[in-house]
């Protein structure tokens, strides 16, 4: 059992480090609005798959390790990142029931979400200005996510995770 529990730990953290490498890439200026955002994306996932092991408060880890990274105002993603986590963990069930393409649809609005909430945070500390082209990054996470969705139910089921 116990074996079981910290190669469970190892899984969903290795796959929350991937996702946040990929996060924190720099990608070139013309197509940095449609970077996806795969840190939303993973954690949706595990809070879908196992809302017992991964919720809110690692939301909360994973977003001040993301602004630690990006450099912004600490705690800014971390709370926003929290909030629609905690959407996603509320209506857990609905979504798990819900047809791929439902579930893409869903997660690719509340990646909006969170890019307007993430907005508004910095916008109360510091002088920032809306980029409406960041929003077709829910497009890309719309598509992405019965892809994302599909590998990561394969990995869980690989290494047992439970």
């Amino acid at each position: 059992m116990a074996n079981s529990s910290f190669r469970s730990h190892i899984v969903i953290s290795v796959s929350l480090l991937v996702a946040l490498v990929l996060q924190t890439i720099p990608w070139p200026g013309v197509l940095d609005f449609v970077r996806p955002s795969w840190l939303f994306l993973v954690l949706g996932y595990w809070v879908l798959a196992l809302p017992h092991r991964v919720n809110v408060g690692t939301a909360l880890i994973v977003g001040l390790t993301w602004d630690l990274l990006v450099g912004s105002t600490l705690g800014i993603r971390g709370m926003m990142m929290s909030i629609v986590i905690y959407i996603v963990a509320l209506n857990f069930l609905v979504l798990r029931n819900m047809a791929l393409w439902q579930q893409a649809t869903i997660m690719a609005l509340i990646s909006m979400l969170l890019e307007v909430f993430i907005f508004f945070g910095e916008y109360l500390i510091q002088d920032v200005t809306f980029n409406p082209m960041s929003l077709w990054s829910g497009a890309i996470n719309c598509i992405l996510w019965p892809w994302m969705f599909l590998l990561l139910r394969r990995v869980r089921r690989h290494w047992h995770v439970r």
